[in-house]
């Protein structure tokens, strides 16, 4: 997917959201995720895409649609995590398990991500989130 495509989507899906139209957001993402050719489209805008999804607040129950987005991001994600061992991108693979309910993959996932951001910057906001997810589980 080129650059210009995809920015002009995510930016599709914002103004979705921005509107009001959250499930039209949440398909938006999940067709954006679901795209085969999302996985070949520049690491720095597959995860920045995917950060804004994956790691936005929530409250309360997630609502069905929503644990399938994740379900879908599922798959850049764990090609992301394979190729380039990047910490956040744990996180955020972590945070897709346990959206959809796989507790022991977040905790090892976060686990791993921590020991990753520890060796590289110990005092990290992204060391911090993630000793707070570990903590949690």
């Amino acid at each position: 997917m080129e650059r210009e495509e995809l920015v002009g989507r995510v930016k599709e899906i914002i103004a979705l959201g921005r509107a009001g139209d959250q499930d039209g957001a949440t398909n938006g993402y999940g067709a954006l995720f679901a795209d085969p050719r999302f996985v070949a489209a520049r690491v720095e805008d597959q995860r920045q895409a995917l950060r804004m999804f994956v790691l936005a607040k929530r409250h309360g129950a997630m609502p069905p649609a929503v644990v399938e987005v994740h379900r879908a991001a599922l798959v850049p994600l764990t090609e992301l995590v394979s190729l380039h061992n990047e910490p956040e991108d744990y996180e955020m693979l972590g945070v897709c398990h346990l959206a959809i309910g796989n507790e022991a993959a977040a905790a090892n996932l976060f686990r791993e991500g921590l020991t990753l951001e520890r060796a590289r910057n110990a005092a990290s906001d992204l060391c911090g989130r993630l000793m707070t997810r570990v903590s949690a589980l």
